[in-house]
């Protein structure tokens, strides 16, 4: 065996006991890499202006179509493992997904339907929610990998690198020595396209399905190498299902990489605004809800509207006041009424009553005087008489 200067153990248990009760290492790290995917698509999409809890609702049918999804997968690739004539397991053990194996494809694709079917229920932007939580899946499988570590699963063929893996002697056939850990170099290259998802969304705001696609497209990406990696015989070289001397997964690779990269360049120029809140307007209002012109003409009318009624409700003596402060007021109906109609009849009816007033005014004076001439008269002829 070569000198080599590390390696990396692997666990001599990977299930404890509590009582009865088994506690497996396996179950712990696909729970835990939910319950992480989960809080993180919580933040980002309370962060874009969702309601408070949405992921919550949407992750309990996700998670329980994904795990259904997963193991379907991964019994119809490898049904040689339960199967076949020489099968080590028996039938009814391909339901016993606490011994591994989950095929992510299936998990993601079931796991959609889940989400799918929530997002109807609700209202909600299917692309939206995929966009939100793409990050969050690629961590939570980063940490759900490590499952196959206590496995000792999901490793490559004989290396003399010092980060080489341990593998129990003669454990499924294999011979004493070091081996690719192709579940660490898996959960590394998904953190590392968590944080280029991250960065992308922000950098050049991806949207209505398009960061989705690029985890895809990532994913795949790094995938296809890593599969050609593997000889563990939980899919390995016995029991793989290959064609043109390529395992079945990586050919699925290949598709899901070139299906993604048609989406993602062909819905180009789709970047805009993409409302997160139920069709039926519930919810607190999304940030950048402003920055969409249907949005702000959808303002627009409503505020129209409003004014509207508002004038509709108008008595006339608030519409006379309105007037006085050089507002406007709408007709009913028939002919349309000008601003300055009613101020100039008011005006008219105004100084015909201030006509009035003098003309009486006037006609006192008058009688005024002829009173005091009369009196004068009176007093004159007292004085002199004839």
């Amino acid at each position: 065996m070569p000198l080599v200067v590390a390696s990396i153990p692997s666990p001599s248990e990977g299930v404890w006991y509590l009582g009865p009760i088994p506690i497996r290492a396996y179950a712990l790290c696909i729970v835990l890499g939910v319950i992480v995917a989960v809080w993180m698509s919580e933040r980002r999409w309370r962060a874009r202006g969702g309601a408070p809890g949405t992921m919550i609702d949407i992750a309990v049918p996700a998670v329980i179509f994904g795990l259904i999804g997963g193991r379907l997968y991964h019994v119809i690739t490898d049904w040689q493992l339960y199967f076949g004539p020489e099968a080590p397991n028996e039938p009814y053990e391909a339901l016993f997904i606490w011994n591994g194996g989950l095929g992510i494809w299936g998990a993601v694709a079931l796991g959609a339907v889940g989400v799918w079917l929530t997002c109807r229920k609700r209202g909600l932007s299917l692309s939206a929610v995929a966009d939100t939580v793409a990050p969050g899946i690629a961590i939570g499988q980063a940490i759900g990998r490590w499952g196959n570590w206590f496995n000792q699963e999901l490793y490559g063929g004989p290396t003399d690198l010092p980060w080489g893996l341990e593998i129990d002697v003669n454990k499924d056939g294999v011979v004493d020595g070091l081996y690719h850990p192709t579940f660490l170099y898996e959960s590394i290259w998904n953190l590392v396209l968590a944080f280029v998802l991250i960065w992308a969304g922000k950098r050049f705001t991806l949207r209505h399905g398009r960061l989705f696609a690029l985890y895809v497209a990532g994913y795949t990406l790094g995938r296809f190498w890593i599969e050609g990696l593997r000889i563990d015989p939980v899919g390995g070289v016995d029991h793989a299902v290959t064609f043109l001397s390529l395992r079945i997964n990586q050919w699925t690779s290949i598709v899901l990489f070139v299906g993604a990269l048609i989406f993602f360049f062909a819905t180009r120029g789709k970047d805009t605004v993409e409302y997160v809140l139920p069709r039926d307007g519930s919810g607190p209002p999304e940030e950048d809800a402003s920055a969409d012109p249907a949005h702000s003409a959808d303002q627009a009318d409503e505020a129209d509207t409003v004014r509207d009624a508002a004038d509709s409700d108008r008595s006339p003596d608030d519409a006379g006041k309105a007037e006085d402060e050089g507002e406007p007021v709408k007709a009913d109906a028939g002919e349309p009424v000008k601003a300055d109609e009613p101020a100039k009849a008011e005006a008219s009816t105004d100084a015909e009553n201030d006509a009035a007033k003098n003309d009486t005014v006037k006609d006192d004076v008058v009688k005024d005087e002829a009173a005091q001439d009369g009196a004068g008269a009176v007093r004159e002829e007292e004085k002199n008489p004839r």
